[in-house]
């Protein structure tokens, strides 16, 4: 009991600096409608409850599954049986992902309904499952991350040059999407315990590294799919939004259908490790009773927290971003956009699971607190270029992109191995539910308001710029820890 109290603690002040920013905006220059507002403040209060919950629900339930899970991958000799198992655990992860289900969704309404949501998330998750297959396999043969990651964004940046704008920021949004609050501690967990049997000095490199190597799949999937399909142009136009109006009513509607939902996330996965316990782990009753109570606790707090996030976050955000944007002073929305960028990010359940493990793998050599206040700065730079991008409609998405994996594939070759994986896991933590969506609905509100901004267009590439920041952020975090362990090592010498 003592943990779950903790974790309410620590919870509750990662929650909190975006409460009070909204709460100062509606009381100056943003108002919004009390019954709107005051969802808001108990959506914020559920979050804080369901968060706290599904993290102490992933320590026990969701990591040890995904730990179990990697080892066995591990003590495989069969490189077909490798890739197969990696593939299926990609896939079965990602195909009820509750973020890739809603941007399906969104993708496919921008479409006119041309490509159907579920073929959308079918498509993602072969992605993800082929680049899992594939990370399992670069781990056990010794590849470097550099090198991989080289290797994968030049395919994609090859690909990237023949499609569509709208669908390169559809392709980095889906990757952003795929690792939200159920797939990161679950692939986390199967790069540890890959990493814990493989019997080589480069264990703790590549605890990290594999939700990197995953996100990258649904870049890839997504590109190759419009061109397969022809599906150049986005068709229609975004609907008008119309704020959902009471206070207990929507909350209770997106309550019922989220029960589902979360239900469809985390039903594939535990039906596999039941049978997998059966037939191959065969652990004690009390072990066994435990990895299940948590999946428990997961369910119930993954149902809470994206109640949370849906019904009290969603509207106040878009309509604080048109708001916002409509000011005389055309610079307080981007500068808001730094601000909220910085705290939302500390929100995200899949960054504290990062932090955590990164902490525990280098035994407190990097600290926790240092990776997030890490991610909070890449995350506040993420989205103010997105606001940029919105008021300047001549900067496009692929002036920002191209350069910044570039940056960051330069970068690798310099960094110590360790940050590398760690930075790339990190842009697919950082672009989850949360931030995603709160993010999301902020800058789509302003891009309303701002007549030279495309709603469809801008609002899907700020996940995409979420995803990729962080990385840069990290890596130059790894730079650092090089040129302090260089010094460090002169000053004993002398």
């Amino acid at each position: 009991m003592k943990v779950l109290l903790d974790k309410f603690k620590e919870v509750s002040f990662s929650v909190l600096p975006i409460t009070l920013i909204v709460v100062v905006l509606n009381f100056t220059v943003a108002p919004v409608e009390m019954d709107l507002f005051l969802r808001f403040l108990l959506g914020a209060f559920i979050i804080i409850i369901g968060l706290a919950v599904f993290l102490w629900g992933a320590e026990i339930g969701i990591s040890a599954i995904g730990t179990l899970m990697g080892e066995y991958v591990a003590k495989s000799k069969s490189i077909k049986k490798v890739f197969i198992i990696g593939f299926v655990l990609g896939f079965l992860i990602t195909v009820a992902e509750p973020d890739l289900l809603i941007l399906a969704n969104q993708v496919s309404s921008a479409m006119g309904g041309a490509i159907a949501p579920n073929l959308i998330v079918g498509v993602v998750s072969v992605g993800v499952g082929v680049l899992v297959a594939a990370g399992f396999l670069r781990i056990l043969f010794n590849v470097k991350f550099s090198r991989a990651f080289a290797v994968i964004y030049g395919v994609i940046f090859l690909i990237f040059a023949f499609v569509s704008e709208e669908f390169q920021a559809i392709a980095f949004d889906a990757s952003g999407a795929t690792t939200g609050a159920m797939t990161t501690p679950f692939i986390l967990a199967m790069g540890l315990g890959v990493s814990k049997l493989k019997g080589s000095n480069a264990g703790e490199e590549d605890s990290f590294g594999l939700v990197g190597m995953a996100s990258a799949g649904p870049i890839l999937a997504v590109m190759i799919m419009s061109l397969v399909f022809g599906a150049d142009k986005i068709q229609g136009t975004a609907e008008v939004f119309e704020p959902t109006r009471g206070i207990f009513g929507p909350i209770v509607e997106i309550l019922g259908s989220t029960f589902l939902e979360s239900l469809v996330a985390l039903l594939p996965i535990t039906l596999l490790f039941i049978v997998f316990n059966f037939v191959i782990f065969k652990l004690r009753k009390r072990e066994f009773l435990r990895i299940m109570i948590g999946m428990i606790y997961t369910y119930l707090g993954l149902v809470l927290f994206l109640t949370g996030v849906n019904a009290g976050f969603l509207d106040v955000a878009r309509l604080i971003g048109s708001k916002v944007a409509g000011l005389d002073n055309v610079l307080i929305f981007p500068l808001l956009g730094l601000v909220i960028g910085m705290v939302v990010v500390l929100a995200e359940p899949a960054v504290y699971v990062l932090s955590n493990q990164v902490e525990e793998v280098t035994t407190g050599y990097i600290p926790r607190k240092l990776i997030l206040a890490t991610l909070s700065i890449g995350v506040s730079l993420a989205v103010f270029l997105s606001t940029l991008r919105i008021i300047i409609p001549e900067l496009k998405i692929w002036m920002i992109l191209v350069p910044g994996f570039i940056i960051a594939i330069i970068l690798s070759f310099f960094v110590p191995p360790l940050f590398v994986g760690i930075a790339f896991d990190s842009g697919g933590v950082a672009s989850g539910p949360m931030t995603a969506t709160f993010v999301l609905a902020f800058t789509q509100g302003a891009a309303d308001m701002i007549p030279t901004a495309d709603v469809l267009r801008d609002g899907f590439g700020v996940i995409a710029m979420v995803a990729m920041v962080p990385i840069i952020a990290i890596m130059i975090l790894g730079l650092l820890f090089k040129f302090k362990t260089k010094k460090e090592g002169v000053e004993s010498v002398q």
